[in-house]
């Protein structure tokens, strides 16, 4: 059969594993806090040509996708995360295989600037294949997520639009297949399915709390600076005076990193690193976090009472998760998670790895040395003895 794929400028044969190869896409809508309520579907099988095209009516009342999902099938998306949340939406299956293509494009861009972004139209842009209008896309966004109901010639739009960027996705995967690292894209892929699942499921939130907080937030940033700063005499009001700051500084005889003005370095960063080194700030460290950053209205709470947010995947250089740091319940000062409850008779678990970058590169490369530096609990505490920079009996 003649694979339509290899006329793009590019091969999809590294995908040979795969009898069939479905590009998919869908439009929902999901606001802020709830969980995705799909609109419509389109998937192309990337071989065949075969389109399939599904507006909501018909979508809600299939039990699973239109197109096999199995292990010899591959489904391609770009931000998956958000058509697998409308998978779990809709009670559908997740796929075997899935290959999201935003990972990819990451792992190439990571730690350098691209001029493009990392959507889909920066993806297509960074290869020269030709794109929709971002004017347009976001005229389309508008009108999906603006209305409850739509005309028959709207409901045709906005399916020609989910289906533009199926054949976006269509062309962009030939020329990113040769590159792809299968085992790790697919590892990815399957991430991603993750991610959808977390955010799907959400965080319960203390809402009475919650609201109590918000309405009263002026006058606890009152009484936090009142507590917090009769420590270090640096606010005048709700204002951070860096030239009492500088005053404590020297006091304390705490050095203090400096702009090339010579302005003491007074951002967000400077201030946690300095907290770690001298634990006597880290009280105003929270402080100036929560009184600068926190805005308890802006935390993502749907109506079923739970926290949920894009938890943006591969979004950081280091490929981490990044969701907003105003949205996420974990983004804001530490004390704010006091907000997070489970309900009656359930209970929640707070669990985090230890260590487990280094663990994970011992297991890669086999480093017998490493991989003993884990086991002993401390790894860097390990190394630092084996670099003589601290004493072998240093704890």
């Amino acid at each position: 059969m003649r694979d339509p794929s290899t006329e793009r400028g590019g091969s999809i044969a590294a995908l040979s594993p795969f009898h069939e190869v479905w590009c998919t896409d869908f439009e929902f809508q999901a606001p802020q806090g709830e969980r995705p309520s799909p609109v419509c579907m389109v998937a192309r099988e990337l071989r065949t040509q075969r389109l399939i095209r599904v507006w909501r009516d018909d979508l809600i009342r299939l039990p699973s996708p239109p197109f096999h999902t199995g292990p010899d099938s591959l489904v391609v998306a770009y931000y998956a995360s958000a058509e697998l949340g409308c998978f779990l939406a809709l009670g559908w299956p997740m796929p075997s295989c899935i290959l999201d293509l935003y990972p990819e494009h990451r792992c190439h861009t990571n730690g350098a600037p691209t001029g493009y972004g990392n959507g889909l139209l920066g993806a297509l842009a960074s290869h020269g294949l030709a794109h929709i209008d971002a004017g347009d896309k976001e005229r389309m966004r508008r009108l999906i997520m603006d209305n409850s109901t739509w005309r028959s010639a709207e409901q045709t739009e906005i399916l020609n639009y989910c289906q533009s960027d199926v054949d976006a996705l269509a062309t962009l995967l030939p020329h990113m297949a040769p590159g792809l690292d299968l085992p790790r894209a697919l590892l990815r892929g399957r991430y991603m399915a993750a991610v959808a699942r977390m955010e799907w499921t959400g965080i319960p939130i203390d809402i009475g709390l919650h609201g109590r907080l918000s309405a009263s937030w002026d006058t606890v940033k009152d009484r936090l600076i009142a507590d917090v700063d009769q420590v270090y005499g640096v606010y005048e009001g709700r204002t951070f005076k860096a030239d009492r700051f500088a005053q404590y500084l020297m006091g304390e005889d705490i050095p203090w990193p400096r702009l090339p003005s010579g302005a003491l370095a007074l951002d967000d960063n400077t201030f946690r690193q300095q907290a770690r080194l001298w634990p006597q700030l880290e009280p105003l460290q929270q402080l100036r976090s929560s009184l600068g950053q926190l805005r308890l209205n802006a935390l993502a709470v749907g109506r079923d009472r739970r926290g949920r947010c894009l938890l943006s995947p591969f979004a950081s250089v280091t490929g981490r998760n990044q969701p907003s740091n105003s949205r996420f319940v974990f983004g804001p000062s530490r004390w704010v998670r006091g907000l997070i409850r489970p309900s009656e008779r359930h209970a929640l678990a707070y669990i985090d790895w230890s260590s487990q970058e280094i663990a994970i590169a011992a297991g890669l490369s086999g480093d017998e040395r490493m991989i003993e530096g884990y086991r002993t609990g401390d790894p860097y505490l390990t190394f630092a003895k084996e670099a003589h920079l601290a004493p072998a009996e240093a704890t």
